[in-house]
């Protein structure tokens, strides 16, 4: 079992994140730490000074993980993305994406402006960030446009006897309205905010210093203040955020740790450019097996007929063969993928940290795996009792990893009906399994026969040899009470196979209190407090399948909506309508816009931005 007291003692004095799990390894409480060694502690000692809340979450951990990080900033980032992904219940909640502002430079115009944002779009503009303090952002953004007199306007061109706006008329702008200004001088200045941004070059920060002394010595403290806290906002921006990339990819990392025991694979996800997280594999070896004989066997059983390979795989050292495994990941994946062991940049500065991390593992990784073994075997034991109440297991659990599929329907008054099927093995979802479903077949508020079309859909996909489907499943869970079972059981039956049915039935928290099931033609009923472990699993699948439907559900109900607003204004086809809502990012920032401003949009004239404008004003 995990010892707390004495994985306490071995918590690193450095920042990171550390993430709180409960008696069945779930996470229910992710925080940051400038100091890990003091934070953790702190919730272990007496209980005296603690809120009720605090008092709770420690009654129930069981175990606790950290990921180290370079500084409290890359902790910041860090444990947004972790709270996303895991959605801890103890957490509140942060923000979406946009909590985090960057510094763009629009390096697709012709003179490029350096502007603030917080939302990353595929154009041509250059991004820097995301940083935690937006007021050092703003700061920035107007230092380097008064040092350097740069564009400020988001036109892109002028029409003849065009005034300058004031900007220019206060030496804040040299006048690209004007014409006058030369483009290769311009581009210069650009290239030295952009070296600034990257680190590279300090001219910028020894101007301002120059220009603190020279006020200082003429006893203009008031201006001298200001350079000042233009130093320190500058400086606040020379942190690397490495647990962030630049452009929005997907990479794996794939490391090797060695406890006294067992080695094991760290695998480490970026997605969307952002690092969302770890899983440990336990490795079956040899003492000849090298560090990268693992790697290329971990590879080639891990993806195996997975579709949603990355197309970049890092690793510390390229197994020796690397070139096999790429063209085996290309034929899985249907596209290329890459092995690569990066030597400079923002990627090497990620393998940097997670080599760091893994070293940090070492000291408690054997216990985690036992810990972990303990809890999956507990689990399989309880689902293999459940199967036994059902007639579909014999003699004692033998230890295997049973594959659950969890299906649910969300629509809106039996409009944009879709289904989802999650998939979990052992302890854990299988993500690269999980499969969405738009309903074709059966129209208004019908959830059986939704359900018995998603079923039928799947197993035919099954019984064709998709590689996606032709796993099938030793027991299909379905979120509802006898209705769905019987539905459900019908659709499986029909295409020729004899899968066991569940029905998740919940309590009137909206939690799953007991499961039914069908036993020699009868249905049964079997309270879940008999399972407490499984008890508390099959209300994280129920979340987990409730969440897939609904989220898919939004998605298509949104495209729906979008599509059918904008396609009712005379003139805006699918080139233009497409043309605003990446320049705008949506509907909500298309109706507040300007008739100047929807007039920017590559295909949309000055004529059809003011009907734009007045559609949306006649609907208000």
């Amino acid at each position: 079992m995990f010892d707390i007291k004495e994985n306490l003692k071995k918590l690193p004095d450095s920042p990171g994140v550390y993430i709180h799990k409960d008696k069945l390894g779930q996470v229910i409480y992710v925080g940051k730490a400038v100091s890990l060694k003091n934070r953790v502690r702190q919730y272990f000692q007496s209980p005296k000074n603690m809120g009720p809340k605090v008092r709770y979450i420690v009654s129930n951990i069981e175990e606790f993980e950290y990921i180290t990080t370079g500084t409290e900033m890359e902790a910041l980032i860090l444990e947004c993305n972790l709270i996303k992904k895991y959605r801890p219940k103890y957490n509140v909640l942060l923000r979406d994406d946009k909590t985090y502002p960057y510094i763009k430079i629009t390096t697709g115009e012709e003179f490029p402006r350096i502007i603030k944002t917080r939302n990353i779009v595929r154009d041509d503009g250059q991004y820097f960030g995301p940083y935690s303090d937006a007021g050092a952002v703003n700061e920035t953004v107007d230092i380097l446009n008064s040092v350097y007199r740069l564009k400020r306007c988001s036109a892109a061109k002028f029409p003849k006897g065009h005034r300058p706006c004031l900007n220019y008329h206060i030496g804040q702008c040299e006048g690209i309205c004007t014409g006058k200004v030369d483009r290769e001088r311009y581009m210069d200045k650009i290239g030295t905010a952009v070296d600034f941004l990257k680190g590279k070059d300090r001219k910028l920060e020894e101007f301002l210093k120059e220009k603190m002394d020279a006020a200082s010595e003429a006893m203009e403290y008031e201006k001298a203040a200001a350079y000042r806290d233009h130093i320190v906002a500058l400086r606040a921006l020379q942190e690397k955020q490495r647990v962030v990339l630049k452009a929005s990819e997907d990479i794996d990392l794939i490391l090797v740790v060695g406890g006294e025991k067992e080695r094991h694979i760290v695998l480490f996800f970026v997605r969307d450019g952002k690092l969302s997280g770890r899983e440990t594999f336990e490795m079956q070896h040899t003492e000849q097996d090298s560090s990268e004989d693992l790697v290329s066997a971990f590879i080639k059983l891990h993806y195996a007929g997975d579709i949603n390979i990355p197309k970049e795989i890092i690793v510390s050292k390229l197994p020796e063969d690397a070139l096999h495994i790429e063209d085996y990941l290309r034929e899985m994946s249907g596209r290329k993928v890459s092995l690569i062991v990066p030597r400079k940049g923002e990627k090497k500065a990620l393998l940097s940290l997670a080599l760091k991390d893994a070293a940090e593992m070492t000291k408690t990784i054997d216990e985690r795996a036992e810990n972990r073994e303990k809890r999956r075997t507990d689990l399989g034991q309880q689902i293999h009792g459940v199967l036994e109440k059902m007639g579909r297991a014999d003699g004692e659990y033998d230890g295997k990893d049973y594959r659950l599929e969890a299906y649910d329907i969300s629509n809106t008054n039996g409009v944009d009906t879709v289904g989802a099927m999650v998939v979990f093995s052992g302890l854990y979802p299988r993500k690269k399994d999980y499969r969405r479903f738009r309903i074709r077949t059966v129209e208004g508020p019908n959830d059986y026969g939704s359900m018995q079309e998603m079923l039928v859909r799947r197993f035919r996909r099954a019984k064709a040899g998709d590689m996606g489907f032709k796993t099938v499943p030793d027991l299909i869970l379905m979120d509802g009470g006898k209705g769905h079972v019987n539905a459900a059981l019908m659709a499986v039956r029909a295409m020729g196979y004899d899968v066991p049915v569940v029905g998740m039935v919940k309590d009137d928290s909206h939690r799953t209190r007991a499961l039914v099931y069908e036993h020699d033609g009868e249905m049964e009923e079997t309270p879940l407090k008999e399972f407490p472990l499984l008890f508390s699993f099959m209300g994280t699948i129920q979340e987990e399948v409730h969440r897939f439907a609904i989220e898919y559900h939004r998605k298509k109900r949104s495209s729906r909506m979008t599509r059918s607003v904008l396609d009712e204004i005379k003139g805006v086809g699918p080139a233009k309508r497409n043309a605003l809502l990446n320049k705008f990012g949506s509907v909500e920032n298309i109706k507040k816009a300007t008739v100047p401003e929807l007039a920017e949009t590559d295909g949309i004239t000055e004529k059809l931005a003011e009907e734009i404008h007045a559609f949306f004003m006649g609907r208000e």
